[in-house]
């Protein structure tokens, strides 16, 4: 479920045009009284007897008109005139949170809610930066803090709802969209959240009926149109009304690009980045790394491989073993990364250190594991999930020669046509999924990095083809149990209940929540879109075995 940028004294119709959440602070209750109080401020400001408020008010001012720099500026004078002024911490951390900057974002939430622990809006951006990092219980709790404090909030209602929604929590779900709606009729998260809840209930026709009205009432690229277009899209997917569905998700993507244009405005395309760890893995001298190791005790585990190939399947499959933890998508490497992949010349240098040199990256490494379970990770079989850290392998197969990698493989069809109208949070990949070029081009330079890893580095590897997973599973993971070196046991087959109860954070948690079922050849329905990509998957269809 998409957060708005920023929670923002506004109207609904400042949201839907600039991509805002209303914020319901007195005296900010229409456009024209943020207008009128920008304009006062503004000039208080020029006349030299601005106060911080003055700052706030015309920072939310210039946010609401989308000039994010502009605002970040004023909120951080206002915090100069006066450190205490919690409503500009709010706007920080929202503005951060838009730019992707998650840790930045917490912090303010965390300095606004020191500050003034009874303001319900900083709970509530706090809520929407722990949900954009994927943090679903923290994100829950957030939004119960906002409720404790402001019992009839609309976005908070909706916050849980949509999280209801996302863990199969029907009745919970309706309850707090209905209390939502209540509040504010036009609230398109709860709307968004219903929908799920009539897809899940397996009643499409109802979740198209649900959001088609409020979309033709919306004219402007939003995070909430967005949410209610993959919505539709879903539904009409669901209703087989394949061109109205592609349309759906096409226009959702478009918004998605839109919203976020400005804050990658001169970046390259993310498999550009792709493109460069794999020029500098061609040069790597590994003549000295040791092997991988044959064991390891307790084993740890990467699970790697695409984004929608079904690896979050495979991480709570893992999951459900008795002694194992596992981590979704978290920045474990982070440390690494910055060293040895965001610097020129940082795999070569990768290279050359030696044993010694290397500790302090896996010491951060095992912290940063530590941190995302909760607990520590020592004893345990450790099972790292996260598709895109296929492009950390240089690092994985020196760092930790005793890992096992899983490499989940799907046919590219669907891969990229999944990427292509799943609704995922903001990072660099994410933009390369707004067309299904983009999408077909990133997954080919990956697809080339770790072809060309395998190839070269000391990786112990077993590769898992998604349809043998769901189509002969018994075999599959037995056969995955043996490569790690771990017991096979029929509580694997109970990983929907492990996801369940453990919460699931990526795109995937409703499938993985239903159990075990076939999602091979969902791009069929949509060949003809892909037609033009094909020239690029063709080779990697054939390679994978999917040629028909």
């Amino acid at each position: 479920m998409p957060a708005p940028f920023l929670c923002v004294p506004g109207s609904e119709e400042q949201r839907a045009r600039v991509d805002l959440c209303s914020r319901s602070k007195e005296g900010f209750g229409m456009a024209e009284d943020l207008e009128t109080a920008a304009l006062a401020a503004a000039a208080a400001l020029a006349a030299g007897r601005g106060t911080a408020a003055d700052c706030t008010t015309l920072g939310w001012h210039r946010a609401v008109a989308g000039d994010h720099a502009g605002a970040m500026a004023l909120f951080e004078r206002a915090l100069q005139i006066n450190p205490h002024e919690v409503e500009a911490m709010v706007g920080l951390a929202g503005l951060h949170r838009a730019a992707g900057r998650l840790r930045d974002a917490a912090l303010r939430c965390d300095a606004a809610i020191a500050a003034a622990p009874g303001y319900a809006e900083a709970w509530l951006e706090r809520a929407y930066v722990m949900a954009a990092g994927g943090v679903m219980d923290e994100a829950q709790r957030c939004y119960r803090e906002v409720l404790v404090r402001a019992p009839g909030h609309s976005a908070a209602h909706a916050g849980l709802a949509g999280i209801a929604a996302r863990d199969g929590e029907a009745e919970v779900g309706r309850l707090h969209a209905q209390a939502a709606l209540s509040a504010d009729p036009a609230n398109t998260a709860a709307l968004a959240a219903l929908a799920a809840i009539e897809l899940e209930a397996g009643e499409p026709q109802a979740a198209r009926n649900l959001v088609e009205p409020a979309l033709a009432r919306m004219t402007a690229p939003s995070p909430e149109r967005m949410e209610l277009l993959h919505a539709l899209g879903d539904a009409c997917n669901r209703l087989r009304d394949s061109a109205a569905a592609y349309a759906a998700y096409a226009k959702a993507k478009g918004d998605f690009a839109a919203i976020h244009a400005a804050t990658f405005a001169g970046r390259p395309p993310h498999r550009e980045f792709v493109d460069g760890v794999t020029a500098g893995l061609a040069t790597m001298d590994v003549s000295g790394w040791p092997p991988a190791a044959s064991a390891g005790a307790p084993p740890h585990v990467f699970v790697l491989g695409y984004p929608r190939s079904g690896n979050t399947l495979l991480e709570n499959v893992l999951a459900s073993l008795p002694g194992t933890a596992a981590i979704e998508e978290m920045p474990t490497l982070r440390e690494a990364d910055l060293a040895f992949l965001a610097e020129p010349g940082g795999l070569a240098q990768l290279a050359a250190l030696d044993d010694a040199t290397l500790a302090p990256y896996r010491t951060a490494y095992w912290q940063r594991a530590g941190q995302a379970l909760g607990c520590d990770p020592a004893g345990l079989t450790l099972v790292d999930m996260d598709p895109l850290k296929s492009i950390r392998l240089p690092l994985i197969a020196r760092l930790f020669p005793a890992a096992k990698v899983l490499l989940v493989r799907r046919d590219p069809r669907d891969v990229v046509w999944s990427c292509f109208r799943t609704s995922f949070a903001l990072s660099n990949a994410a933009m390369d999924f707004t067309t299904l070029e983009g999408a077909a081009r990133h997954f080919d330079a990956l697809m080339r990095l770790t072809e060309a890893a395998l190839a070269k580095l000391p990786l112990a590897v077993h590769e898992v083809p998604y349809h043998r997973m769901v189509q002969d599973f018994d075999t599959t993971t037995r056969g995955i149990c043996q490569f790690i070196g771990l017991d096979w046991s029929e509580e694997l087959k109970r990983f929907d209940r492990t996801a369940r109860a453990r919460g699931v954070s990526t795109a995937s948690a409703r499938q993985v929540r239903r159990g075990l079922y076939d999602g091979t050849q969902q791009w069929e329905p949509y060949a003809a879109w892909l037609e033009p990509v094909m020239p690029i998957l063709a080779p990697w269809i054939e390679k994978l075995g999917y040629a028909d």
